[in-house]
């Protein structure tokens, strides 16, 4: 049986019960040359009823269990593995495809040929609201040409996600243990490939408040976030002809310690000023020479994290919400 054009692999982790929808989106694709690596392992969110139904019901679908409960990068890992098509889709439970989506992906191709990274765009869904994904600006620019990862270094400041490209299979690469292992996996794929290309349209919807995936691996940490983008902007300093994307990295580096520093629930009080200070030492460290802050509130942040300002940061967040709440009355 000849190898499928595209492998979607996916973990099974459901603890929103979303699992079946997000299945029945790709059973409902007008493409048919693609497999699904549905990863069960032993977490008690991992649902083995449902996957074995849906492995009996198409046989696209493939069930792979692992007998320990390993987490999503390692999931994502063993997925990547088993799978036999061209190139790699990772989703979530969470994420519907978009009935022609797969389709779009391959006519993409068919225009460009082989690439080793193709982007696509993303929504989210939450409470009836959808927004665009954080990269909707970037990939309008990027055009249809196929390109070199350097030639617009800029793609390095989009959210480093792993559902919203395809990358070809020989491009895999290994995630990490603990939270935001998309991270430095990502930037591996990106800072490894040689072509890459935009289908300029939104194909996955993320039915979540936000994107941090709410699993990670055994004993996983929010800190984790800093240990991954050490990882990141070391593949950077191997390479001295990358320093091009260093301030995009840089810049997406920082807004994702500020997502997650104000985001309620990731990190607890007691350990918010540990998380800033650690948030700008990494500030200090990476900063590029010359570097340029973004305009207005945000560099206004960017600056009080710069300097260790953690009293400050917070007395403007509060005063900022007190504002906020004035205006709505």
């Amino acid at each position: 049986m000849p190898a499928p054009l595209i492998s979607v692999v996916l973990p099974a982790y459901d603890q929103h019960k979303q699992l079946k929808d997000c299945l029945d989106s790709l059973l409902a694709q007008s493409f048919r040359d693609f497999e699904v690596v549905l990863v069960v392992d032993r977490s008690p969110d991992c649902p083995e009823r449902v996957a074995d139904a849906y492995e009996i019901r198409d046989p696209r679908v493939t069930v792979l269990r692992l007998d320990a409960s390993v987490g999503i990068g390692r999931s994502r890992n063993a997925g990547a593995a088993r799978a036999t098509g061209a190139y790699l889709l990772y989703l979530d439970s969470d994420h519907v495809v978009a009935p022609d989506a797969l389709q779009a992906m391959a006519d993409r191709l068919t225009e460009t040929g082989e690439v080793d990274v193709l982007l696509f765009g993303h929504a989210r869904e939450y409470n009836d609201r959808v927004w665009p994904g954080g990269a909707a600006e970037l990939l309008a620019a990027a055009g249809p040409a196929v390109f070199a990862p350097l030639d617009r270094p800029e793609l390095l400041g989009a959210p480093p996600l792993a559902w919203d490209r395809l990358l070809r299979r020989g491009l895999a690469p290994a995630f990490p243990d603990g939270h935001y292992e998309e991270v430095p996996a990502v930037h591996a794929a990106m800072l490894a490939a040689h072509r890459v290309a935009v289908l300029d349209r939104e194909c996955v919807t993320i039915r979540r408040r936000h994107t941090l995936h709410p699993t990670g691996s055994p004993g996983a940490s929010h800190f984790d976030v800093f240990d991954q983008y050490e990882q990141s902007f070391g593949m950077l300093d191997q390479r001295t002809e990358l320093e091009t994307v260093r301030p995009h990295l840089f810049t997406r580096m920082i807004r994702h310690y500020l997502f997650v520093f104000d985001l309620a629930g990731c990190v607890p009080r007691a350990e918010r000023p540990q998380f800033f200070h650690r948030a700008a030492e990494h500030y200090r460290r990476f900063v590029p020479d010359g570097y340029r802050r973004p305009d207005g509130r945000e560099g206004i942040k960017f600056s009080l994290l710069a300097s260790g300002a953690y009293a400050a940061f917070e007395v403007a967040k509060l005063s900022h919400i007190a504002r906020g709440a004035v205006g709505r009355r």
